[in-house]
């Protein structure tokens, strides 16, 4: 099956979603509400931004949260990791992907947190 290369930007050179066969690839999803605009309200505003953005990253490329097997959460704060794991206990259903929590020194944009997810889905494009 061919890969499939999903939203990549002249702003950034990667592909927002990248599909190759049954595995989806999701970048790093920060909590902007549009190119470079953090949303206000701090790390829950934009942790949950940043899982909507996720979310619709997914659909673009054929899958849900549902496919999500693996996910990467960065943090500025590793103190955020409990305000993070009510994020995520909300967003995933059990049973939940398993997830790596990651604390680094700065985000693009002076974001709090950025979330990227491996997804596998198991049905073929266009099936019904």
């Amino acid at each position: 099956m061919p890969h499939t290369d999903l939203s990549e930007t002249e702003d950034h050179p990667y592909s927002v979603a990248y599909r190759s066969g049954d595995l989806v690839a999701v970048s790093g999803r920060l909590g902007v509400s549009e190119p470079g605009v953090l949303v206000p309200g701090g790390f829950e505003a934009e942790c949950a931004q940043a899982l909507s953005n996720l979310d619709a990253a997914l659909r673009s490329a054929g899958a849900t949260r549902a496919d999500v097997v693996q996910v990467v959460a960065y943090l500025t704060d590793v103190a955020d990791r409990d305000r993070l794991n009510a994020a995520y206990g909300e967003f995933f259903d059990r049973p939940r992907p398993a997830r790596s929590c990651v604390g680094v020194a700065a985000l693009p944009y002076g974001g709090c947190v950025e979330i990227e997810a491996l997804a596998r889905v198991r049905t073929a494009v266009g099936a019904a």
